[in-house]
């Protein structure tokens, strides 16, 4: 999803977040990658700024507080996305061993997963995880 200046600071205000560069910036970084970032792929992603990495941290914390960005465990580390209109970025990941991307999958890859039953209540969170070479380090094997 590509995001204006103007559309983040919209998304901003309409959270009750002030509109500040460094958190346009992350918010649109979130915004046009195509899976889940960690600290140092946001910092990557913004390239050569005055920010100091502890303020793009605050931001990351401040959107998801906001619930304008979603955290998900993956691979060890927190990766931040931009929430949907559902608020919540729950589907499967798949981490490449070789080059680290993670990326996330298409709900029909998973759909067999639904939760039905007497457990339906029960679960309240699940995180899916599959793992190997990513198309992109397998065709360059």
């Amino acid at each position: 999803m590509i995001l204006s200046d103007e559309q983040a600071r919209a998304l901003l205000r309409e959270s009750g977040l002030r509109s500040t560069a460094p958190r346009v910036a992350v918010l649109r970084v979130l915004a046009d990658a195509d899976g889940p970032l960690s600290h140092s792929e946001v910092l990557a992603h913004l390239g050569d700024t005055d920010w100091d990495p502890a303020t793009i941290y605050r931001n990351l914390v401040k959107l998801r507080d906001a619930e304008l960005a979603t955290v998900s465990r993956l691979a060890g580390i927190d990766r931040y996305a931009l929430a949907s209109e559902e608020g919540a970025h729950e589907h499967a990941h798949f981490v490449c061993d070789d080059c680290g991307r993670v990326a996330c999958l298409p709900a029909e890859l998973t759909a067999k997963l639904q939760i039905d039953g007497r457990w339906a209540n029960s679960v309240r969170a699940a995180s899916v995880q599959l793992r190997g070479e990513c198309p992109e380090c397998l065709a360059g094997s």
